[in-house]
């Protein structure tokens, strides 16, 4: 029989007048195999909508107030876990086959990233970590990017042990996807025209450290899991480390269509190959 865990976090210090909903999301926890821009496989896992594995993590998106009310499925083989991060009183762990229920609600525009807290890093970095999204109605795209050494991926699906201090990634996405194909995903382009404000809920869910750098444009710091002292800034490029995030404002002030990239050039390739990774562009029109 399957066994119901429940956890809970609220937030009630906001004091404008909106209309909240209540949001009823299913999680499957999936194992499967991630193919690379180049073809190559690799072990994976990922919360998904249903229990067909897909190697993207459900981007989960709420307005400031509502209330999110979660169930997530081990759809595995062994024990996970699911946590918030900076939630207090939400962990929890889920046996294979067992559901666990969570609630979710912000008072606050920002980032939060959910993943599998057990055994970390390995089942976070597996794939199992992904973004919920506070908004306040304004156009909203969402980069959840993530490294891999991929040999590592296979080993630690059997079980086998690695050491975090020799890491050295070759394969690098955003929302599951590298260059070219991750300017396919409608959720991560941005797409636009000059004086729209466009937000950018973006999160390192990787294992190695990330600089994102905007060609073209310039942005405002939102929100920052790093420091309250970053709100405010605006710049064009942004050091993320790992498990951290940003909400970023966009108000494109020109037309065209600009690259955007990590700063270290390894992480614009994949499996070796440039410009096969962490690469997109905006498209102002």
């Amino acid at each position: 029989m399957k066994s119901t865990l429940v956890s809970m976090v609220c937030f009630i210090s906001f004091q404008a007048i909106f209309f909240a909903n209540n949001i009823d999301q299913t999680l499957f926890l999936n194992a499967g195999q991630a193919y690379c821009v180049d073809g190559h496989q690799m072990a994976f896992m990922a919360f998904n909508s249903t229990s067909v594995f897909e190697q993207r993590n459900v981007q989960l998106s709420v307005e400031v107030g509502d209330t999110l009310s979660l169930s997530v499925i081990n759809n595995d083989t062994i024990v996970h876990g699911f946590d918030i991060k900076g939630m207090i009183g939400l962990r929890d762990t889920i046996l294979p086959g067992d559901t666990a229920q969570f609630i979710f609600s912000s008072s606050n525009l920002g980032l939060f990233i959910y993943y599998d807290h057990l055994n970390y890093p390995n089942h976070a970095y597996m794939g199992l970590s992904g973004i919920i999204a506070v908004g306040i109605n304004e156009q909203s795209f969402f980069w959840n990017i993530k490294d891999h050494q991929s040999e590592w991926n296979d080993s630690l699906a059997y079980g086998g042990v690695v050491d975090w201090l020799d890491y050295y990634p070759d394969y690098f996405t955003i929302n599951g996807r590298s260059n070219p194909n991750i300017n396919g995903d409608t959720t991560a382009r941005v797409v636009g025209g000059i004086g729209d404000t466009i937000l950018i809920f973006m999160a390192n869910t990787g294992q190695a450290e990330h600089s994102i750098h905007f060609h073209g444009y310039h942005c405002e710091i939102l929100y920052s899991t790093i420091s309250t002292s970053h709100i405010g800034r605006i710049k064009d490029t942004f050091p993320i480390k790992r498990m951290e995030g940003y909400v970023l404002r966009l108000v494109p002030d020109q037309v065209g269509e600009y690259p955007v990239h990590d700063h270290n050039l390894l992480s614009i390739t994949g499996g070796g190959l440039y410009p096969f990774g962490m690469f997109l562009t905006i498209l102002i029109q």
